[in-house]
């Protein structure tokens, strides 16, 4: 069975807790979970993973391009958090690591502060969702597996 990865960004931990207005009353356990359903009803295996910690999302980056080449894994959704607005760094690991990314966010990033509305990753990905909650995470399983 081939493997998506999901990758949340830092404070993605504190979800249904942090700014429940913005991002939702369910929680990263819930997110996980329906993450897994929806790659189970499609037939493919997801691997949901968090960290607070940039240079761990560069190394899981580098992971998942080694197995999209072995032909184990599709890609990856990624959402960086404020990583997103910041990091050289991931966007460098997914065009160095060859990943299929889709950027993904859980509030409409472009509707917010403006340092929000630049992104270091959306030129390196193949698709960007943004402001559509948890069903964001569901649409970009799916646009891997097209």
């Amino acid at each position: 069975m081939k493997k998506i990865f999901v990758f949340n960004g830092p404070n993605l931990n504190l979800l249904g807790r942090r700014e429940p207005a913005v991002y939702g009353h369910e929680t990263l356990d819930d997110l996980e979970r329906r993450c897994r359903d929806e790659g189970a009803r499609l037939g493919v295996e997801v691997d949901c993973r968090q960290s607070n910690h940039e240079g761990q999302l560069v190394d899981w980056l580098h992971e998942a391009g080694q197995a999209v080449r072995a032909g184990s894994a599709l890609g990856v959704v990624l959402n960086a958090a404020a990583y997103t607005h910041t990091s050289v760094a991931l966007h460098d690991a997914i065009k160095g690591a060859a990943v299929p990314v889709i950027e993904l966010h859980l509030s409409n990033v472009h509707a917010r502060e403006a340092f929000r509305h630049h992104s270091y990753i959306a030129p390196a990905a193949r698709g960007c969702i943004v402001g559509l909650g948890i069903k964001g995470y569901l649409l970009a399983i799916q646009a891997l597996l097209d």
